[in-house]
């Protein structure tokens, strides 16, 4: 059974860092995109940053130039650098797995808090 563990979550001070991993168990992470994704509450989950199972990346607008995806396929892990934090960054991140833009393995989240 292929599962999703994310890690790295926690409370920080707005302008601080902080880097999230997800590790998958399975085949299935070296053919797939992968990507985190957050959810605040009263909002819809979206997308942060993902990464293609080559190594191309894409970012929201929120997370360019403070977010840095990057993968280690050797250790079937997705990371995920956050550097500058924000309130507004306050929420449950999520990695996905699946075919590009269409993630269809989920972990269990993890919870981001930035205080200001």
């Amino acid at each position: 059974q292929v599962q999703l563990v994310e890690s790295g979550g926690g409370l920080v001070q707005a302008g601080g860092s902080l880097r999230l991993s997800c590790v998958a168990s399975g085949s299935i992470f070296r053919v797939s995109a992968m990507g985190w994704y957050r959810q605040a509450p009263g909002k819809q989950r979206e997308l942060v940053a993902r990464i293609s199972n080559l190594g191309s990346t894409n970012y929201a607008d929120s997370a360019k130039d403070r977010f840095t995806i990057s993968r280690d396929n050797a250790k079937n892990t997705v990371y995920l650098q956050m550097n500058s934090l924000k309130p507004e960054d306050t929420a449950v991140y999520y990695c996905g797995a699946g075919p590009w833009g269409n993630p269809t393995l989920w972990g269990q989240g993890t919870l981001v808090t930035v205080a200001s």
